[in-house]
């Protein structure tokens, strides 16, 4: 089996953090195979950067050339899962409905702990539009910017594992999810402050995605995520 793993933003060394959790997490037998977009920005924090990475990760799907069982796009709260389900027949995983469906197996109620605040409109509105909001608790900013997940980790860390505390405290979450592709590997640190269950998301999604695989499912092609129409497109591709 052949899991292809779609970081949204442009920065390699976070494509190949993500790309080790889900190694971490795959069954023997499953290959990994995680890829960095060839255009877009080097953080996704907002609607236009996520607009685009939608296109960058669809494009770069469709140039991929080798065959391939499942997609996972690694971004949290972004746009563009519908579109592969479209272009795809392939399950789909994105690791942000991901992450939230796997904590509602674990309690009634679930946090997301993110990184800026202004990604917690996106967050919130991916959760509603996946009919995974009713058991959210809250979605928390830890005011960590994406990239200082790797410039200064042990601030980003303190954050993260700050407003987790908060959100089990305040919120009363029984469940945490972490809500940044880049947030891989923090699970251990989290669990040992809240006394919580907590879910990576890309974890969660090699996971899912496996199990649709070996179950022989595929994305419903009748209405929904019916194939594009045949269309003449206007200076598309773009030359990047």
């Amino acid at each position: 089996m052949r899991i292809l793993v779609v970081n949204v933003n442009t920065t390699d060394s976070m494509t190949k953090t993500i790309g080790e959790q889900a190694m971490a997490a795959a069954a023997p037998g499953t290959e990994i195979v995680a890829l960095t977009p060839a255009f877009g920005a080097d953080s996704v924090e907002g609607n236009y950067e996520s607009h685009l990475a939608a296109i960058a990760v669809m494009e770069t799907v469709r140039a991929y050339p080798e065959p391939y069982d499942a997609v996972i796009q690694a971004g949290y709260g972004e746009h563009g899962r519908e579109g592969l389900q479209e272009i795809l027949d392939v399950p789909v995983v994105d690791i942000t409905e991901a992450a939230a469906a796997t904590a509602q197996f674990l309690g009634r109620s679930y946090s997301v702990v993110t990184t800026l605040d202004r990604a917690v409109p996106l967050i919130e509105d991916r959760l509603l539009l996946a009919g995974l909001s009713a058991r959210c608790a809250s979605v928390r900013a830890s005011g960590m910017a994406v990239l200082d997940l790797e410039r200064d980790p042990d601030a980003a860390v303190e954050a993260i594992v700050d407003e987790a505390v908060r959100a089990v405290q305040q919120d009363r979450a029984e469940v945490i999810c972490l809500g940044c592709g880049g947030m891989a590997g923090l699970t251990e640190r989290v669990v040992e402050r809240t006394g919580v269950p907590v879910v990576d998301g890309v974890a969660a999604a090699v996971t899912i995605a496996e199990s649709l695989v070996r179950l022989g499912l595929k994305t419903s092609k009748v209405r929904t995520f019916a194939p594009p129409r045949p269309k003449q497109f206007r200076a598309w591709p773009m030359a990047v």
